[in-house]
C-alpha cells in the first residue's frame, strides 16, 4: 500500500491560490495576514490533515456550548422554538467534526452572579461557543476565560471576538425594500432594539432602507425599545392605542412580534393584508394562529451558521481578540402577509 502523502504548507497555499508565506505567517499566528484569511488557511490545514491541525481522535475531545436557560423558558416558549434548532444544530455541527458537544445551561442566579457552569472548571475542552444573548457583565466572564471563545447569533461589541450570527441588517434592508416594491410609503417597525443586537441590526437595516428610498423617518411609526420579552404584546397595544393612523405596513424585528402585532391589529378590526402589511423574521411557525395568516417573512439558516460557527471555533488555535464577524444570509420568503398598494392615500 502507496504511504499517504505528507501534507506541506505548499499544498495549503496552492488549494488557496495564495503564497506559501501566508500559509507560513498564518500558522505561525504572526501578523501580516488578515483574520478573514488566516481564518480559511487554518481551516483548510485541519481540513487537509496539515502537522498539528490533523483531526486527532475524539476522545477528551469536547466543545462546550453554553445556553442560557432563560431564552428556552418564556412561558409562551417562543425562543425554545427558535434555539431549540441552533442547540441542537450546533452540537449536529459539532458531532459531525468528530468532536463531542457539551450542552452547558446558564439559569438565572448564576448569570446574576457571575458564576460559570461547573464545566468550564471540572473538564477539559477545546472551546467554548456562547450564546451572546447572555448580559453583558456575564459575557465579559466568559470572555475573560483563557480559551478559544466564539460568539453565536448574538454579541457585545466592546467584548471583541469571533463572532457568527445571521446577516440581521441586511436581512432586514431586504424586508423593507420588498414593501417599498409593493408601494409602500408608510412603513412602521416594531423591534426591541434596546435588547440585543440582533434588533438593533435590523431596526438599522430598517433605517437605511427608508432613507435610501427617500422616504420620511416618522418616529411616531416606530416602536424600538422595550421594557422586555415578556411585555411585547402589552407594548404593542399600547402603541396602537395611541396612534392617530396606522402605517400601510409593518417590519418586525421576529415572527413573534409579527404575529402578536397582526392579532392586535386583529382585535381592531384591521386586516393583514388587506388594510397592513406584515413583514417577519426567523421563519418560525405558529400553528396556534386561529387567522390562518402565513408571515412573509426572513429565513435565518439557521444549519449554515450553525456550520460556520464550528469552522471557526476550530480554526482558532488559542484566545482571540480580533473582532472576526462572519455573518449569514438570511432568505426572504414570501407568503401571504404582505399586499401591494391600491392607492396612495396611505391613511388607515
Amino acid at each position: 500500500m502507496p504511504r499517504k502523502k505528507k501534507i506541506s504548507m505548499q499544498d495549503i497555499a496552492d488549494r488557496l491560490n495564495i503564497s506559501k508565506n501566508a500559509v507560513s505567517l498564518a500558522l505561525q499566528d504572526k501578523k501580516g495576514v488578515g483574520e478573514e484569511m488566516r481564518y480559511r488557511i487554518l481551516s483548510t490545514a485541519r481540513e487537509m490533515g496539515y502537522g498539528e491541525y490533523a483531526e486527532k481522535p475524539a476522545a477528551g475531545r469536547n466543545v462546550l456550548i453554553l445556553v442560557p436557560e432563560r431564552v428556552m423558558s418564556y412561558q409562551d416558549n417562543d425562543h425554545f422554538r427558535f434555539y431549540h434548532d441552533l442547540i441542537w444544530g450546533l452540537e449536529k455541527s459539532i458531532r459531525k467534526r468528530g468532536l463531542s458537544a457539551v450542552i452547558a445551561p446558564i439559569d438565572r442566579e448564576m448569570e446574576a452572579r457571575l458564576q460559570l457552569p461547573r464545566q468550564c472548571t471540572e473538564m477539559a475542552y477545546l472551546g467554548i461557543i456562547l450564546f451572546g444573548i447572555v448580559d453583558r457583565d456575564y459575557a465579559r466572564l466568559v470572555w475573560e476565560l483563557d480559551t478559544p471563545l466564539v460568539m453565536f447569533d448574538s454579541y457585545h461589541r466592546d467584548l471583541p471576538c469571533p463572532v457568527v450570527a445571521s446577516a440581521n441588517m441586511e436581512g432586514a434592508y431586504e424586508a423593507v425594500t420588498t414593501l417599498i416594491r409593493s408601494g409602500h410609503r408608510r412603513i412602521g417597525f416594531i423591534g426591541p432594539a434596546n435588547l440585543t443586537t440582533s434588533h438593533e441590526e435590523r431596526w438599522l437595516g430598517y433605517l437605511r432602507a427608508v432613507q435610501e428610498a427617500g422616504l420620511p423617518l416618522e418616529m411616531h411609526q416606530v416602536l424600538a425599545s422595550s421594557a422586555g420579552f415578556q411585555y411585547t404584546e402589552q407594548e404593542i397595544a399600547a402603541y396602537l392605542d395611541g396612534a392617530d393612523d396606522y402605517p400601510t405596513a409593518f417590519f418586525c424585528g421576529n415572527d413573534r412580534i409579527a404575529y402578536l402585532l397582526a392579532r392586535q391589529l386583529r382585535m381592531r378590526g384591521r386586516r393583514v393584508p388587506e388594510d397592513v402589511s406584515i413583514i417577519g423574521f426567523d421563519d418560525l411557525h405558529y400553528e396556534e394562529e386561529e387567522s390562518g395568516l402565513a408571515m412573509t417573512t426572513m429565513r435565518v439558516e439557521k444549519e449554515k451558521m450553525c456550520e460556520a460557527a464550528a469552522d471557526m471555533l476550530l480554526s482558532l488555535k488559542s484566545t482571540s481578540r480580533e473582532m472576526l464577524r462572519m455573518y449569514i444570509s438570511p432568505t426572504l420568503v414570501s407568503r401571504s402577509s404582505v399586499s401591494a398598494v391600491t392607492n396612495q392615500s396611505f391613511h388607515s
